[in-house]
């Protein structure tokens, strides 16, 4: 299935990659430059919505939940649900997790990496 790029949410992504959080810069650092054997992008824009982290071999979409997320439990599962159906993988993690157990963090996404090879 073919992703869509919404050409209009371009600028947000931009502004969004210059203001990363915490939880984000510290991910990104584990993900850039190819670290897992994969190349991600930040803040990309996919459909409607703009994700977190997105690595278009693995088809993975990762999720930083921080406080923004807690009153939106309806919209991500929305919004989950279509980026799902269109074929795409979404792991989500706690801003908290990031900051405190980033190993953990990383061994999920690599346990990921090693089902999807084994495909």
């Amino acid at each position: 299935m073919k992703i869509y790029y919404n050409p209009k949410l371009k600028k947000l992504a931009r502004k969004l990659r210059n203001n990363m959080s915490p939880p984000e810069v510290i991910l990104w650092n584990q993900l850039k430059g190819k670290k897992l054997g994969y190349d991600f992008h930040r803040q990309k824009p996919i459909d409607n919505y703009i994700v977190d982290f997105f690595c278009s071999k693995l088809k993975l979409i990762i999720e930083v939940d921080g406080k923004v997320h807690k009153d939106k439990g309806e919209d991500d599962i929305v919004r989950q649900s279509r980026l799902e159906s269109l074929g795409l993988k979404v792991l989500r993690f706690k801003a908290s997790d990031i900051m405190n157990n980033l190993n953990e963090v990383i061994e999920a996404i690599k346990n990921y990496i090693e089902e999807f090879e084994r495909r």
